[in-house]
């Protein structure tokens, strides 16, 4: 008996020494064939023309094809779903985003955890709300629009891309901190919530500024303040510079499915951070109103907990549900 254990035991440690260098390979190799990048929303918005600006940066970059699969719905979670019970080798990421981490708490019925379920690899650009009125809106500082805001309970309305999404839970931040009440007016996406603005039938928006940075340029949007400095508003105040501690962006990266082998994710990470350091691709950022961020898969990992911690806050003091 001892001599068949001794004999199991060398034949199962060389079939594993037999792996070893070919799982190693696997990982050098990557990726030797196409790699899919879900993007959770249609073709033609933010989303898609981040994941298109850096799919294409990691396909030259690493010689294969990142293609862009949409998979639009549920705020994004069709395509998380998508990615979360995909093989975790590598060919299959997906383009994460604020919405993702708020996610994990307003469908808490969902079978995954967005926070628990994916592998960070690599954040990769941030962008700020803009506290956005049409030029003729009687308020044109911060201080002035909370102060008619509490003149007019419930008169304003909040105009936003979906219920739940970062425009929505950025605004109901603003309430929670300033002790005001606006009427919350959903739309499917930001450009008919901007129409409306520009028309009047609302009254504020905190969009993202990717989203309405050209009318803002036009003269057709007033920006009151930012979420953050950006180059793209540098004379516009800062939201915290009136509220103290108020703080949104929306950020864009790369996540895996959780068991995502910890190689292929250091790699995808490397390279992602060096398209962040080109100069061309901070441009490309540039003209869609984003500023390279860049990290570690654990400092983005801690990213993705904290603001899924925030944004739980802010759903459950506006009650919001999908």
């Amino acid at each position: 008996m001892l001599i068949r254990r001794q004999f199991l035991h060398l034949a199962t440690g060389a079939a594993l020494s037999s792996m070893l260098p070919k799982l190693a390979l696997a990982d050098d190799d990557y990726p030797n064939r196409p790699v899919r990048l879900v993007v959770g929303y249609a073709p033609g918005g933010v989303s898609d023309i981040l994941a298109r600006l850096i799919g294409q940066k990691l396909s030259e970059r690493l010689g294969q094809p990142f293609v862009i699969d949409n998979r639009p719905g549920a705020g994004g979670n069709v395509g998380a779903d998508a990615v979360v019970h995909a093989p975790p080798d590598g060919y299959t990421l997906l383009l994460a985003g604020m919405a993702n981490a708020i996610n994990v708490s307003l469908y808490p019925d969902l079978d995954f955890n967005f926070a628990r379920d994916m592998a960070p690899v690599a954040v990769f650009s941030k962008s700020p709300m803009v506290l956005e009125v049409n030029p003729s809106f009687p308020a044109q500082t911060v201080p002035d629009f909370i102060a008619y805001a509490k003149a007019h309970p419930a008169a304003i309305n909040m105009g936003t891309a979906g219920t739940g999404g970062s425009t929505h839970v950025a605004g109901e931040l603003f309430q929670m901190m300033t002790d005001t009440k606006f009427t919350h007016v959903p739309y499917r996406g930001s450009p008919p919530a901007i129409a409306d603005l520009i028309g009047g039938r609302i009254q504020v928006m905190f969009d993202n500024l990717t989203a309405s940075i050209a009318l803002i340029r036009a003269g057709k949007l007033n920006p009151l303040a930012v979420s953050m400095r950006t180059a793209a508003l540098p004379d516009v105040p800062l939201i915290s510079d009136f509220v103290p501690g108020y703080e949104a962006y929306s950020w864009n990266g790369i996540t895996a499915p959780r068991d995502c082998p910890r190689p292929i994710v250091a790699k995808l990470n490397a390279a992602v951070n060096a398209i962040v350091a080109d100069e061309d691709f901070k441009a490309k950022l540039g003209d869609v109103a984003n500023t390279p961020m860049s990290d570690t898969p654990e400092g983005f990992g801690k990213l993705v907990e904290a603001d899924s911690g925030k944004w739980a806050k802010v759903v459950q003091f506006a009650a919001i549900t999908p």
